[in-house]
């Protein structure tokens, strides 16, 4: 402990990288602020949601399928897939795709935050971070990528029905616009079909029926 307070005190600046006390911000940035939630839902949970669906997503392409995903590093690219959102907030999604000037604008600005977290990494550890970021030309890093996305997709989806499950109809007209993209996703990515398929389900029913 003595250790650990002189570590933290030293005021040596050339050490010093506040790019994970910036990630760990994310607990802070609420998602879906333009509703009434039952339930707060923060980047942070979102993040390990999407990590593990992700996961999940690429076994089932690796077993079932026989494609060659790494799961692992999909579940790493979810964690830190709305990394972003840490100085930019959580743009409600009626706005970022408003038009295609609006969503090109915020994926500049999205860019440029996610280089500025980066930048906060130290410069020999940083390039493994930056293929965290971003994707390859790799054509199954690039179809991981998709799954990650998918996988954002279904946890929001998942956001939906617990709400209303919980009573709350604010989220009725969003469930049905995701679980259209999700239905969507299904037809071209056989993984989201299967996960879909057997495991949506569930997320319908109490802690007592899953029991």
């Amino acid at each position: 402990m003595t250790y650990t307070v002189k570590a933290m005190n030293k005021n040596n600046t050339d050490n010093k990288s506040n790019f994970f006390a910036s990630v760990s911000r994310m607990k802070y940035i609420d998602r879906w602020a333009l509703m009434r939630n039952s339930w707060p839902e923060n980047l942070s949970e979102h993040s390990l949601e999407v990590a593990i669906i992700a996961h999940a997503l690429c076994v089932i392409g690796n077993v079932r399928f026989g494609k060659n995903l790494n799961a692992d590093r999909a579940a790493v690219a979810g964690m830190y897939h709305d990394c972003a959102e840490i100085l930019t907030g959580d743009m409600p999604t009626p706005i970022k795709y408003y038009s295609e000037e609006i969503t090109d604008a915020y994926k500049k600005v999205e860019a440029v935050a996610e280089q500025t977290i980066l930048k906060k990494l130290p410069e020999d550890i940083r390039p493994v971070y930056e293929k965290i970021f971003f994707s390859s030309d790799d054509e199954n890093e690039e179809y991981m990528r998709k799954l990650v996305k998918a996988a954002d997709k279904i946890s929001a989806l998942i956001k939906c029905i617990e709400e209303e499950k919980s009573g709350n109809t604010e989220f009725r007209s969003a469930r049905a616009t995701i679980g259209a993209a999700v239905d969507a996703l299904c037809a071209k990515m056989p993984e989201v079909d299967e996960f879909v398929g057997e495991f949506m389900p569930s997320y319908e029913s109490t802690l007592d029926e899953m029991s």
